[in-house]
């Protein structure tokens, strides 16, 4: 099924607000918050992207994985992303649930480096299918 024009806004919209967010906790400080919303900035462009192929996942890992068969192994991604989402992965684990640790901030900083690259590929190819399906 085709995703609403609406819904695809949304979602680069909750994704700016994270990638923003991530961007001012890493500024004031606030590693382990920052990739939580780095992290979660990647995850709403990509469930995005791939609505735009008609699908949609429960699970993080479902995500991930069918980001990576459908835009990675096709090529419109390159091959370090799925690696890169996965670290980025691991690493809000870190931030949101483990007590004893914290993510640095260099670390901190490298993941919304990462989210700002990957939210602009995300961008450019919903961009480009709302130009395509436009009615």
């Amino acid at each position: 099924m085709k995703p609403s024009i609406s819904y695809l806004q949304g979602a680069l919209r909750k994704a700016d607000e994270k990638l923003k967010r991530a961007e001012e906790d890493v500024a004031d400080g606030y590693p382990d918050d920052a990739v939580s919303r780095a992290y979660y900035a990647v995850f709403h462009a990509m469930t995005a992207v791939l609505a735009t192929r008609g699908l949609s996942f429960s699970s993080h890992s479902q995500t991930i994985g069918a980001f990576n068969r459908e835009f990675v192994h096709t090529g419109l991604f390159s091959k370090g992303v799925t690696q890169t989402v996965r670290q980025m992965f691991e690493h809000r684990q870190t931030g949101d649930y483990e007590w004893a640790q914290s993510v640095d901030a260099k670390t901190a900083a490298d993941d919304v480096a990462a989210a700002k690259l990957l939210l602009g590929q995300c961008r450019d190819l919903i961009e480009r299918y709302i130009r395509d399906n436009a009615t």
